[in-house]
């Protein structure tokens, strides 16, 4: 049976347990190099053996491995991910949906909020985009309009449906007088 790398550079628990909190305090991008040096020096450089062993991404253990052996440190930049939203790619839709919304808006009645009710939905913007000169390929999805109205304090409520009255039916009285 095999013993494990651990076992073999008798390095106990507590040990591990007090490297994996240490390497926890130390910010990124050091923290990815610290990384790899306790893989290097206690692992025998396995990064596979320190996602058992720690729970760390191998895939993390082998960038750092990676900018220890070249000396250079690799930079992320998270900002750049995000995808643009829609009223920030396209600003003239933000401005004909405000025209469409502040005629249909009333505040609260305690005044209490800033916010704006409206019994517009997003459905009924998405409509009035296309009446005003919008195509269809242009315009977001309606789930997008309603993100669009929900980020910008336009609280939608729902429509109340009424419901269809039933007729009722009369009971039908007899054309035959009784004569006496």
């Amino acid at each position: 049976m095999k013993t494990s790398i651990l076992a073999q550079n008798r390095v106990p628990e507590q040990v591990v347990a007090l490297i994996s909190r240490l390497v926890d305090l130390i910010p990124w991008p050091l923290r990815r190099q610290a990384m790899a040096d306790v893989t290097i020096s206690l692992l025998k450089s396995k990064p596979r053996v320190a996602e058992d062993v720690f729970g760390w991404g191998r895939s993390t253990v082998e960038l750092g491995m990676n900018e220890l052996r070249t000396g250079l440190s690799c930079l992320h930049d998270l900002s750049t991910r995000q995808k643009p939203r829609a009223e920030e790619k396209d600003p003239e839709l933000l401005a004909d949906i405000r025209e469409i919304m502040e005629p249909h808006c009333q505040s609260e009645s305690h005044l209490r909020t800033t916010l704006l009710y409206t019994n517009m939905t997003a459905k009924a913007v998405y409509n009035a985009l296309l009446q005003k000169g919008w195509s269809e390929e242009r315009l977001p999805t309606m789930r997008t309009i309603s993100n669009i109205l929900e980020r910008h304090d336009y609280r939608l409520r729902t429509v109340a449906k009424t419901k269809v009255q039933k007729k009722r039916r009369t009971p039908m009285r007899s054309s035959k007088t009784s004569e006496r």
